[in-house]
């Protein structure tokens, strides 16, 4: 794992998001109103909209109602995936929303030992964007593209795109298309400076690269993928705090049930919500028009979408940024399944 990747910023509730905060039980014991057998949750996510389910359940106070009025909330904002997986590491944070390469480095890292992925979140809003001149695969020879960060999950995407079409990458930044990791907004103003050729990012970043860039998209990841479906972002759990609070982790995923459909129901009231609070925690909101065009590239789902994360995994392996690991006990899904049944819906097999 990068250790630079960011830092946790462990914000308090009542500094973070109006009203997704309850006080704490002083005794610590014993189960909630709500069912949560915690007196206190720590819950990770990013202040991206990918993470709205996250961000909807805790401005719509579902997150406080789930889990009881005696749970305190300490919501645990991060800026990449591999800080999270340090502070799951490191017991600072029980559950957290994340992308799917640094769950699955996580879970190798520690022998299986350390995660579960409990829920899905997101799926789909990635794509490979270039500048102008540049109108097929074969126009990539010799360029410089940007991922997030090294290893992470569009950072193994392109890397196996390019494999499989041909072109040679190194991590150090060699080969037939250098490959420079880097923050989302450096990547937009080296590309707005012509340092860089294109990028493989996430939304909204894929939108702004081409509406602040001057960009288009050359390959939209949803191509690549079995009915456009893939993981963008999941909902983990520490495998300690799953066996210990298995009603406080149902009552986070009911909340996310909730936060998803009233994003399905409520979407133009859901993107405010979204874009207020990413201003609040970035100091910087979306632009609208921006945030309209993204939000339309993204599916809120509480399915992981289990195959694709497998596949990803194999693509990892086969780039040589994962060694090969067996991902079979990944996955804990029967809190998922009898949520889902509960609200009629069919339950999540794995492949």
């Amino acid at each position: 794992m990068n250790r630079k990747a960011g830092t946790a910023l462990i914000v308090s509730a009542a500094l973070l998001l109006a009203g997704c905060a309850g006080g704490a039980d002083p005794s610590g014991a014993g189960s909630t109103a709500g069912g949560a057998d915690v007196s206190e949750l720590r819950l990770g996510f990013f202040p991206n909209f990918t993470h709205a389910p996250a961000l909807v359940a805790l401005e719509k106070n579902f997150l406080q109602e789930e889990l009881g009025d005696g749970v305190k909330i300490t919501p645990v904002v991060f800026n990449a995936g591999p800080a999270a997986i340090e502070a799951l590491f490191g017991n600072a944070v029980d559950m957290s929303f994340i992308g799917p390469n640094p769950a699955i480095t996580g879970y190798a890292q520690s022998d299986g030992a350390a995660l579960r992925v409990v829920a899905g979140a997101a799926s789909g809003g990635a794509a490979l964007v270039v500048r102008d001149g540049i109108d097929t695969v074969k126009d990539l020879k010799g360029t410089t593209l940007a991922t997030p960060q090294l290893g992470n999950t569009q950072d193994v995407a392109l890397r196996y795109f390019l494999k499989e079409n041909g072109f040679e990458t190194t991590t150090e930044g060699g080969g037939d298309v250098k490959i420079t990791p880097q923050d989302n907004a450096a990547t937009l103003a080296a590309l707005q400076t012509g340092d860089i050729d294109g990028a493989w990012v996430p939304e909204p970043w894929t939108t702004r690269l081409q509406v602040e860039g001057g960009a288009h998209v050359l390959v939209n990841e949803a191509d690549l993928w079995d009915d456009g479906k893939f993981v963008v972002t999941h909902l983990i759990s520490a495998t300690t705090f799953l066996k210990e609070h298995p009603g406080t982790v149902e009552a986070v995923i009911r909340a996310e049930e909730r936060a998803i459909e009233f994003i399905q129901e409520n979407p133009e009231e859901a993107k405010q919500i979204v874009n207020d609070s990413i201003e609040k925690l970035t100091g910087k909101a979306i632009a609208s028009d921006i945030l309209d065009a993204a939000w339309e590239n993204v599916t809120f789902t509480l399915d992981p979408l289990t195959s694709s994360l497998f596949t990803s995994a194999k693509h990892a392996e086969d780039v040589g940024l994962l060694k090969p690991v067996d991902l079979r006990g990944i996955y804990d899904l029967d809190i998922l399944n009898r949520v889902l049944a509960d609200a009629g819906k069919p339950g999540i097999e794995l492949p």
